[in-house]
């Protein structure tokens, strides 16, 4: 019999998973996973098939191809007055995920301390312990999910090593602002704790409200990894393709990892990216197309039970369920799916500890049809 000591005892099947599952078996309306039901430009798609047709099948460098490194950096700078090397300082990866594991497997050593506010994305968590770190998750809650940073000032230690930032949040749809920020330089000022800023939704934010980046605070740029992601910015999450931008003396250490881990990634997928960002105006519609759809949601959803909380950006609406049960959130998500017909994601499952909030995520990033008939089915409730 060979017995394994398991590495994450604790770990199971992660929630999009089991809801994502759950939703096929009763033919429901998957709002929970986040990932469109429409697709992507066909523009993007005769990208790539060109770029294989051309013969761009071999590996790519390991750090990316140059042409769409150089694309990243200038938008960078353009975006957020921030200079990136694209040689030394911008990454290709497979994924923002798959960045974020490296990011935090290239610094993180047993005993290290990380800092996350929960709710927070479910990979977090258990890469820091898979790597022998320790997790410090600092609570937040509805319904802004405000922080309180000389509440978060209280878990630094000796052995403090990074803080996780998500803006725009999932699954909150919260954004940090401009006080967040000068509160983070002062707590980080004359310390060596780094920051891994996880920006994947940084093109989703509403109302005309600014991407408070990590990469236009020099006293931050200099100490942060920044995430980002192509899945959520062309609607292509399935091609799992992101970046990561770090200082190159960061950066070296990332790629460290990377190159032992992916090495490089999807090349012709690269190009047609590469292509497609010179001739699209990507960035600057993607925040619109979005609100539209928010804000079609947000109105059909003012008519049913649930009571709607704060969305700033990203593509995720939470809402509380308090006013229609009582149960726990685990089980009022599997009640919406097997009696009527709507996959969620409830909250809870993005903290550490058991929590109670009555809190439900759903995600808008589908078709009008597709909004238009779960909320038929939610307002029976």
């Amino acid at each position: 019999m060979i017995l394994i000591n398991s590495k994450l005892p604790t770990v199971a099947t992660n929630i999009f998973t089991v809801m994502s599952k759950l939703a096929q078996e009763h033919q429901a309306i998957n709002l929970s996973q986040g990932f469109p039901d429409y697709a992507a430009n066909p523009k993007l798609i005769k990208f790539v098939a060109d770029a294989m047709k051309d013969g761009h099948n071999q590996y790519a460098p390991m750090a990316g191809l140059p042409v769409l490194r150089e694309l990243i950096a200038e938008k960078t700078n353009r975006l957020y007055g921030a200079n990136y090397h694209p040689e030394t300082e911008v990454t290709i990866t497979a994924g923002g995920t798959q960045a974020i594991f490296t990011a935090l497997a290239a610094v993180i050593n047993p005993g290290d301390e990380v800092i996350i506010f929960e709710p927070a994305y479910d990979c977090y968590s258990p890469t820091i312990k898979l790597l022998g770190g320790l997790v410090k998750p600092f609570e937040l809650h509805g319904p802004d999910y405000a922080i309180d940073w000389e509440m978060v000032k209280k878990l630094f230690t000796a052995n403090t090593r990074m803080i996780i930032l998500n803006s725009p949040q999932n699954p909150t749809g919260s954004i940090l602002t401009k006080p967040d920020i000068e509160a983070l330089i002062k707590l980080t000022k004359d310390t060596d704790v780094l920051i891994l800023s996880d920006e994947v939704y940084e093109h989703i934010i509403f109302d005309g409200e600014k991407h408070e980046s990590v990469a236009i605070y020099p006293e931050l740029q200099e100490r942060s990894f920044i995430v980002a992601s192509f899945g959520k910015l062309l609607h292509t999450t399935g091609w799992k393709l992101g970046y990561c931008l770090a200082p190159a003396k960061l950066m070296n250490e990332f790629r460290k990892v990377h190159q032992f881990n992916v090495f490089s990634v999807n090349t012709p997928m690269q190009m047609g990216i590469a292509n497609y960002l010179k001739s699209e105006n990507v960035y600057e519609d993607i925040a619109v197309f979005f609100q539209e759809k928010r804000d079609l949601f947000r109105s059909l959803l003012s008519q049913t039970k649930f009571k709607l909380l704060p969305c700033k950006g990203s593509y995720f609406q939470c809402v509380n369920y308090e006013a229609i049960s009582d149960e726990k959130d685990k089980d009022m998500a599997k009640r919406l799916v097997t009696e009527f017909g709507v996959a969620s994601i409830p909250v809870s499952a993005f903290y550490t500890k058991n929590n109670t909030d009555k809190i439900l995520r759903f995600c808008f990033a589908k078709e009008k049809d597709t909004l238009e008939k779960a909320v038929e089915r939610l307002l029976k409730i």
